[in-house]
């Protein structure tokens, strides 16, 4: 058994090695690819995607796990590794090579056209390459097989052993307190003053506040670096190469900061993942809802919270003393907590942002299920933009096109979003029972406490453990969606006296 348990790791290390490898085409992809290199491009994944699907499901690698019956003798290391590789195994083998390698392409294509629809607002031009993406994801979850909806093996990819019943039960819990407090807030009349954020506000001058937020956080510069792109993102090139990207809006101040605290938050998930788990599928995040919990932690939670800009406020103003002159820290803390329902998700204040993430999950269900055609989406969204949001979206860039995941065929991730709010509301009541002296450690620029804390509860375990019981280990309970509204309902009464 040791040996087969040897031989599986070896096996690891190599697909390990090939995905890094296709995380840094794809990196390239988003940042620097020239124009005429997309179709070259699309190749080089879908070979790398070949080749990945070929080891993840090798003979070999059937016959090494039948040698390891009983894991549960195993170290607890060892037995998680065998779940995880196991997991993977069983879902790769159901699969067809020449399915992963054409979505591979089509994905790489796709983006490609979603950038020229996006530019020119205009989903027709994006619409046929969704349609071949959206037809491959079909194909996807039929091969995976389901027992209750169609949506669960898709959303098994990014929240491992999660179903979509128990997703829409977590979204009922706390739904109706949601509405209810953006009600509330909507009928107080007491708007903060938001106009200063909308002010002159230099690139150059962001992206160096942006750093000095991200080293504070923790984030190590020496194994990773950031850039711009489209749509931000954070990819793990290696265990000691973690790549962060944002982008800035000259005369908006929330997108540039926001976005680069929120990836932050991944990248140092990234950077002590599985610590001393070395090459393997265990240096990794539990699922994208875990991953989601540290970066809209670090965004909402703390980078939106007063004791984080009584210390960074000042630093801020020294950069940019012509737009905050005349804007004090209580002003500035009101502005950039404002409540009011937007267009775009990743300006979403963290009030409403969740009803960007309903409106997601109901179009993708309606997609998978055939009762939504692609040709429809730009009506149907608007639709729900309308009930969920009350805006209509003036073009298809502020609605449909806004987001890229689709591209990939990325359905069954948008949950991932919300459970990424509810983790890390919990997470942090627990942070603040064990820290008592929290906060005033933050107001002191002391955000070391924060990541130490995290390291130790969430980062060092990786995937030994699957998101559910990892938060059950961090915080003594199981996912209460109940943190997550008492949280909201505590700041948000004091920003707006509702």
């Amino acid at each position: 058994m040791n040996e087969a348990l040897s031989r599986l790791k070896e096996m690891d290390t190599e697909i390990q090695h090939l995905s890094h490898i296709e995380a840094l085409l794809s990196w390239d992809q988003e940042t620097g690819l020239p124009p005429l290199a997309v179709e070259e491009r699309s190749r080089q994944l879908s070979l790398i995607a070949g080749l990945l699907h070929d080891r993840i499901t090798a003979e070999q690698a059937g016959e090494l796990l039948a040698k390891i019956p009983a894991p549960e003798g195993l170290p607890d290391a060892d037995r998680a590794f065998v779940r995880e590789f196991a997991r993977r195994y069983d879902r790769k083998t159901r699969v067809p090579k020449k399915l992963v390698v054409e979505l591979a392409r089509q994905g790489a294509l796709s983006q490609n056209r979603w950038v020229e629809a996006r530019s020119a607002s205009d989903f027709s031009i994006f619409a046929p390459s969704l349609e071949a993406v959206v037809s491959l994801v079909r194909e996807m979850a039929s091969a995976l097989g389901w027992e209750e909806q169609a949506y669960d093996p898709l959303l098994d990819e990014y929240e491992p052993y999660m179903k979509t019943q128990e997703l829409e039960r977590i979204f009922a819990a706390f739904l109706p307190r949601l509405k209810g407090l953006v009600a509330r807030i909507a009928a107080a009349g007491r708007e903060p003053d938001t106009a200063f954020l909308s002010r002159s506000f230099p690139l150059a001058l962001q992206e160096k506040f942006g750093r000095q937020v991200l080293e504070a956080m923790g984030y190590d510069f020496r194994r990773g670096r950031l850039d711009v792109s489209a749509h931000p993102f954070t990819t793990k090139l290696g265990n000691a190469d973690v790549r962060l990207t944002t982008r800035y809006n000259p005369e908006y101040f929330n997108s540039g900061i926001f976005g680069t605290i929120h990836e932050g938050g991944h990248g140092i998930y990234e950077q002590g993942a599985g610590a001393g788990q070395g090459d393997t599928l265990l240096a990794d995040g539990a699922s994208m809802g875990m991953h989601e919990s540290q970066s809209r932690l670090y965004e909402n939670v703390i980078g939106r919270s007063l004791p984080f800009w009584k210390y960074f406020y000042p630093r801020l103003r020294e950069l940019f003393p012509a737009a905050l002159k005349d804007v004090d820290l209580k002003t500035f803390y009101r502005g950039i907590n404002a409540v009011r329902p937007s267009l775009i998700r990743v300006e979403a204040d963290e009030v409403t942002y969740n009803l960007h993430i309903v409106l997601r999950f109901n179009l993708e269900k309606a997609l998978l299920e055939g009762s939504l055609a692609v040709r429809d989406l730009p009506e149907a969204w608007n639709q729900q933009s309308a009930e969920l949001l009350g805006l209509m979206p003036p073009g298809d860039a502020e609605g449909v096109l806004q987001d890229i995941h689709w591209c990939w065929g990325a359905i069954g991730y948008f949950p991932t979003y919300t459970l990424g709010n509810l983790y890390s509301a919990q997470l942090y009541a627990a942070m603040q029972r064990d820290l008592p002296d929290l906060e005033k450690e933050v107001a002191k620029g002391n955000l070391e406490i924060v990541r130490a804390w995290l390291a130790e509860k969430i980062h060092k375990a990786g995937r030994l453990y699957p998101a559910g019981e990892l938060c059950l280990r961090a915080t003594g309970e199981e996912l209460d969606p109940a943190y997550f509204m008492d949280y909201l309902e505590a700041k948000y009464s004091e920003i707006y006296g509702s």
